[in-house]
């Protein structure tokens, strides 16, 4: 990286604004979308338009400098409506944030139609093999969970590769849309119209402007940009990109559980305390996942996180999305036989959650281990000393 690192311009209220809007929209399509499988072109249109593929852009490339505070605001208020919809939206800001570590002339082929060019990324794959060619490489293979890969117009894909050493190293190679085919492989509990399929890459020449190590966007080194934003090693900030959907997802349950309370006691049948205490309860725990979060956002918003901020992000990313998981039970739990009806929408919430949840990223257990190693070695160090 060359030159200071410069803190993200202020942004308004415009993205969260049109994220509101975005999601209104999602959110009455949102059924089918989970019936069918599938977001509506219109409502992949519509993020696009407020602006989520652009979010995180260089600035150098029409990018919006969205801080990451004003991001996850956004993602969440597009969650209320839709937490498929918000997991595609936050995922095209996010993957965005990848190609920034592509070298230059790499991002002015991603980006050579303007900021809004909508990438997608897996890292998971059996078959991934790239072969060194004069130029590049040669790339095949497939690779699964490529969330919003039917609206895409670029895939970032990892593959290991011999390194310097000898040894295996990742790298991330950017294939454009005519070069791969989608196999619809997404079929499940929740998340169901994330479009999280397959994709297939046969023997495709990528050359080096378009790949860059994998290692350098997980220590937060090597962008080809001055913006704080592109400094962040990986797990400062990408516990935003799974959790603010879930915080939206959580926060329209919660609007869904209210709106059955009054109706219950406008026919005149007062709710039972236990719901009212579940409500309460959930209600709090939203409010504390949402103030973890925004922690979280604004930690990486003010300055490059150092190992101490890295693990705490990592921790608390996790144990909010925990929170809302558990509020979203309490309230799903609250609504009776009512919430497990097909066509309410709260068991729709219920099963986005749950599944959401279970992205490794947001997985307490090694977030906890990682959070306590640092201090639990120093301690055997000063033992030893």
């Amino acid at each position: 990286m060359t030159g200071t690192l410069l803190a993200p311009r202020t942004t308004s209220d415009t993205l969260v604004s049109a994220a509101r809007a975005a999601g209104a929209a999602a959110g009455r399509d949102a059924a089918r979308a989970d019936r069918e499988r599938r977001l509506a072109a219109d409502v992949v249109a519509a993020l696009v338009e407020a602006g989520f593929s652009r979010a995180l852009v260089p600035a150098g490339h029409g990018g919006a400098a969205t801080d990451f505070a004003t991001l996850t605001e956004a993602v969440a208020a597009l969650g209320e409506g839709c937490a498929s919809a918000a997991w595609v939206g936050s995922l095209l800001a996010y993957t965005a944030r990848f190609a920034a570590y592509l070298p230059a002339e790499g991002q002015a082929e991603i980006w050579a139609d303007g900021p809004d060019s909508r990438l997608v990324s897996s890292l998971v794959s059996t078959s991934a093999t790239a072969h060194a060619a004069d130029g590049g490489w040669r790339l095949s293979g497939t690779w699964t969970y490529a969330s919003g890969v039917e609206f895409s117009d670029w895939a970032l894909l990892m593959a290991m590769v011999p390194g310097a050493d000898g040894k295996p190293e990742p790298r991330f190679f950017a294939v454009p849309r005519a070069a791969y085919r989608i196999e619809e492989t997404w079929d499940t509990v929740g998340m169901r119209a994330t479009g999280s399929h397959t994709v297939v890459v046969d023997e495709e020449f990528v050359p080096a402007q378009r790949t860059f190590l994998m290692d350098d966007m997980f220590a937060g080194r090597g962008a080809v940009s001055d913006e704080i934003r592109h400094a962040q090693p990986l797990f400062a900030v990408n516990g935003l990109t799974f959790a603010a959907p879930v915080l939206g997802a959580a926060r329209g349950a919660l609007e869904l559980s209210a709106r059955a309370l009054a109706e219950k006691a406008a026919r005149g049948a007062r709710p039972s305390e236990a719901q009212q205490i579940g409500h309460a309860r959930a209600a709090g725990e939203i409010d504390a996942a949402g103030l973890l979060l925004n922690r979280v956002a604004r930690s990486v918003d003010r300055a490059r996180a150092d190992d101490e901020i890295l693990v705490r992000n990592r921790r608390d990313c996790a144990l909010a999305t925990q929170l809302l998981v558990g509020a979203v039970d309490t309230l799903f739990r609250g609504g009776g036989t009512r919430s497990q009806s097909a066509s309410d929408p709260l068991q729709r919430i219920w099963r986005d959650t749950n599944s959401a949840a279970s992205h490794m990223v947001l997985q307490f257990e090694p977030a906890a281990l990682a959070f306590t190693r640092g201090p639990l070695d120093a301690a055997r160090a000063e033992k030893r000393s």
